[in-house]
């Protein structure tokens, strides 16, 4: 008996490894003869010690490589599989449809520590105070501290796990500082089995929608058939009630539930939302974990203790001991598409997931992709409408404004001079009003910095990345005074983190006349502060609060936004398109786009679809309490008729017309592509690359062949891109050529110093 491992390497294929006359598994367990399917063991490869997964057990007869050739696996380090069958058949078929090897798949699903092959027992850290400890022990005036020690003794005698205490808001190194001083002590026990869930809160009323959605999705769990769900509602119209009614009869089965969201930002007020329902086991997944934690996670959900999973785009290939259900939230959301090594679409793997499983899964979105809407016409997904928000509430009421019928607002620096603030006195006025109201105001802007670029008003020097074809990003310090740069301001390429200082004169000629140019989160928030937020031009002074990658890095920052925003207090909001999904404001009343019109100017062909999803997407903040929204969009071009179908027809309408505009032309969703990248140190070398990849396609292929092509940036971190595309009418026929021809264009001569990649459903090229 040999045994097939599946290793992490960049080939597509398994190997064959023989069996020694005893096979050593890990101490303390009992030797076995042949090591289980799905299980991981340690093997020689070349130079290397590497660990792969047992794929399969093939006779000697059935292997290609002669017997006193193979090398028996050095250890086996599971005595039970590690993967199930469904999860290796999960592998199995993101290695054929994504075209990738199927070790590296595998790496991909398994946390990094699985991967080093530490071991998986389940056992947690619990924290409680020493017998005897009193207040009277506790000699230190830190309040923290205090308070900590203090949050640690209302869990009584046995303490609690420390996962419980982080959760609470415990700080691991007080956790540390406490029992350094004899107060408190740590202990190690195995994770118990958590008790069934309970329903914490009663549900809410639910409109007729809503019920025929919630029946709709608790039928297709009744009845153990898979079934898609487009969840497709207004943003504010319950979808979130629709999820936890339905999660309901799920978890009340004993079935684990997966809900998927965006971006990472939004995990702990979802958390926070279940954990309202729910008195459940819920574990969060994402990428701000560490290893230790992302393994735990790993474990809470193949093992069944992880009753509710919350997690970004990387939980859906995590193993489940029981899976019932699967939630995408904001399914539309681009962030769903891993952009590098294995590049699959979350959305599209959870609807495999539930055919695999025959579970429900929903797709819950206000403004549903063309590929969705496109797999509701042919069947492949049950449509579910929401198109009303609960009790009185109504949507948002959209507005243009038009700039060119108005200029920008002058504000007057302290030396008199005067600036542009970017904002029409039309969007100004309307802001100052809803503040005087008592409400709040978001003003989304996507992009963040101070302005996209700096200029040589007397040479037209430009400040470039020099290691990528892009602008430099101005940045500097929120506190020093307009216009101008103090040590500590820099110059970043927000494509390679190049930074440098902001020079003080122009490198070309010698001036002096530096500008940044256009508008960041950054700028305009100084702006807002100028008018709003300074005793000489505002009566009341309002609270301008910036949401973007820039001041979320911290950890808890999200939190401490949020406790801000809920106070109620009027507050002007600047944020990014982080604030544009899954956020509830129930004080924000206006919502304010200053510059609508970059989107629908993209040459991207998809650049309309996702610029109207994000305006519906910020446009949904406002009005989402008892307070009726609007929405004004400033404008240069109010006589586009995309932006005036979107406004005046509502999404689906102009999604609707997309949709048979890409018909016309030949473009997915109605056909189907596959994007080659080709990187290298040239960019003649790579064009030429993809050349030779031409020239060796099957004959009578019948694909559209468009390329080799630049990529849209040529030039990225001091490496050259071009790209090929190929575009397929038929799905199967696609797959068929690339069977063919990818590993041969891999293996071509002038390949080996180059990186070429393969994306099947790309998002943009």
């Amino acid at each position: 008996m040999l045994v097939q491992v599946a290793l992490p390497v960049p080939l597509y294929r398994v190997f064959d490894y023989s069996l020694p006359a005893n096979v050593h598994a890990l101490p303390n367990t009992i030797a076995i003869p042949i090591p289980p399917i799905g299980s991981r063991v340690e093997v020689s490869f070349g130079r290397q010690t590497l660990i792969g997964i047992v794929v399969a057990h093939i006779s000697e007869a059935n292997s290609s490589v002669p017997l006193n050739k193979l090398k028996p696996i050095n250890r086996c380090l599971d005595a039970e599989p590690i993967l199930d069958e469904r999860m290796l058949k999960l592998a199995s078929w993101l290695s054929r449809y994504y075209h990738y090897p199927l070790g590296d798949v595998l790496a991909v699903i398994l946390p990094t520590l699985v991967r080093q092959g530490k071991p998986l027992d389940l056992l947690i850290t619990h924290w409680r105070i020493l017998p005897n400890i009193t207040d009277d022990d506790f000699h230190t005036n830190a309040k923290k501290q205090k308070q900590q020690f203090d949050m640690l003794k209302l869990h009584g005698e046995r303490g609690a796990s420390e996962d419980v205490l982080l959760l609470e808001g415990m700080q691991r190194a007080f956790l540390k500082t406490l029992e350094e001083k004899g107060l408190i002590e740590r202990y190690i026990e195995p994770k118990q089995a958590p008790a069934p869930v309970k329903l914490a809160k009663m549900p809410l009323d639910l409109n007729d929608e809503q019920k025929l959605a919630v029946e709709a999705i608790i039928a297709a769990h009744e009845s153990g058939c898979y079934t898609g769900f487009l969840l497709n509602g207004i943003t504010g119209s319950g979808k979130t009630e629709v999820y936890l009614q339905a999660m309901q009869a799920v978890l009340e089965a004993g079935k684990q539930i997966l809900i998927l969201v965006p971006e990472i930002g939004l995990t702990p007020q979802t958390r926070e939302r279940f954990a309202s329902r729910f008195a459940a086991h819920i574990v969060l997944l994402h990428s701000g974990m560490n290893n230790t934690h992302r393994l735990q996670g790993w474990q809470d959900c193949r093992t069944g203790h992880a009753q509710i999973i919350i997690g970004t785009r990387s939980s859906v290939l995590y193993p489940f001991a029981n899976l019932g259900l699967i939630v995408v939230d904001e399914a539309h959301d681009g962030s769903y598409k891993q952009q590098d090594t294995l590049r699959y679409h979350a959305a599209d793997v959870a609807l495999y997931r539930g055919l695999q499983a025959n579970i429900p899964v929903v797709l819950g979105t206000a403004t549903p992709s063309l590929e969705h809407l496109k797999l509701v016409d042919d069947g492949k997904l049950v449509e579910c409408q929401l198109l009303t928000r609960p009790g009185n509430a109504k949507p948002a009421t959209m507005q243009l404004i038009d700039a060119r019928l108005q200029s920008t607002h002058q504000q007057a620096q302290d030396d008199g001079a005067r600036y542009d603030t970017g904002l029409t006195d039309a969007l100004i006025g309307a802001i100052r009003k809803t503040l005087e109201a008592g409400n709040q105001v978001l003003i989304f802007l996507n992009r963040r910095g101070y302005a996209p670029v700096l200029l040589c008003e007397a040479c037209g020097w430009q400040a470039d990345c020099p290691r990528c074809d892009a602008h430099l990003t101005v940045h500097y310090n929120s506190q020093s005074q307009h216009n101008t740069y103090v040590s500590n301001s820099y110059l970043k390429c927000h494509h390679c983190d190049w930074q440098s200082y902001i020079p003080t004169v122009c490198p070309d000629c010698g001036s002096q006349n530096l500008d940044a140019k256009g508008m960041g989160t950054t700028r305009l928030s100084e702006n807002l502060h100028a008018i709003f937020a300074n005793p000489q031009t505002s009566k009341e002074l309002y609270p301008i609060i910036q949401i973007d990658r820039d001041t979320t890095r911290r950890k808890d920052s999200w939190e401490n936004i949020y406790q801000r925003i809920n106070e109620g207090t009027p507050t002007i909001l600047v944020g990014t398109q982080m604030v544009a999904k899954g956020h509830h404001f129930p004080n924000v009343t206006l919502v304010c786009l200053p510059n609508a019109d970059r989107g629908f100017l993209s040459a991207d062909f998809r650049s309309p679809e996702h610029t109207a999803q994000l305006m519906i997407q910020v446009a949904g903040r406002a009005g989402r309490g008892d307070k009726s929204g609007q929405v004004l969009i400033q404008t240069l071009q109010p006589d586009n008729e995309l932006l005036l179908k979107l406004v005046k027809d509502g999404y689906l309408s102009f999604a609707r017309e997309l949709l048979q505009e890409r018909k016309m032309m030949g473009l997915p969703p109605h056909t189907h592509a596959a994007l080659i990248r080709c990187e290298g140190k040239t960019l003649t070398a790579t064009t030429q690359a993809l050349k030779d990849a031409i020239s060796i396609l099957p004959n009578a292929h019948n694909l559209a062949v468009l390329g080799p092509i630049d990529a849209p940036m040529s030039k990225k971190n001091s490496r050259y891109h071009a790209q090929l595309l190929l575009l397929a009418k038929d799905r199967r026929q696609l797959h068929h050529v690339l069977n063919q021809w990818w590993e041969p264009v891999l293996a071509l001569p002038n390949a080996k110093y180059l990186k070429l990649t393969l994306d099947i459903d790309p998002v943009g090229w």
